[in-house]
């Protein structure tokens, strides 16, 4: 069964390696855009074509997209959200606590890495 979705519709969405809380504005062909509303899971950090690896050309510093930003999600990355949608600053700050305790677990040169850049995203994103 094919599941049915209409524009102002609350959804989840993976967009790279984060998942987000998000509106549908737009349906297309392939993909909605979701006007992101809330963060369930922060993006990891890094080079995404070499995952947990600190010695690639570029280590991405991978923010969070913003409240309201409008990205294009394909559809099979899509599901209905039916809870209750938290404030977009509290799923943040939730969602990279959470990075962060499972990073702080992990003692890896990637790990380290990824604190570092997170602890300068928390202050940035908490002014």
């Amino acid at each position: 069964m094919t599941q049915q979705f209409e524009v102002g519709q609350i959804v989840t969405g993976i967009y790279k390696t984060g998942k987000y809380i998000g509106e549908i504005t737009v349906i297309k062909e392939l993909n909605f855009v979701i006007r992101v509303l809330a963060v369930l899971k922060h993006p990891t950090q890094g080079d995404l074509h070499n995952p947990k690896k600190i010695d690639v050309g570029f280590f991405h510093e991978r923010r969070a997209l913003a409240f309201c930003e409008q990205v294009n999600i394909p559809k099979v990355y899509v599901k209905p959200y039916e809870s209750e949608v938290p404030t977009y600053e509290e799923s943040l700050k939730t969602a990279l606590n959470e990075l962060v305790k499972e990073l702080a677990e992990d003692r890896t040169p990637f790990a380290k890495k990824s604190l570092d850049i997170l602890d300068s995203l928390k202050t940035d994103y908490f002014k």
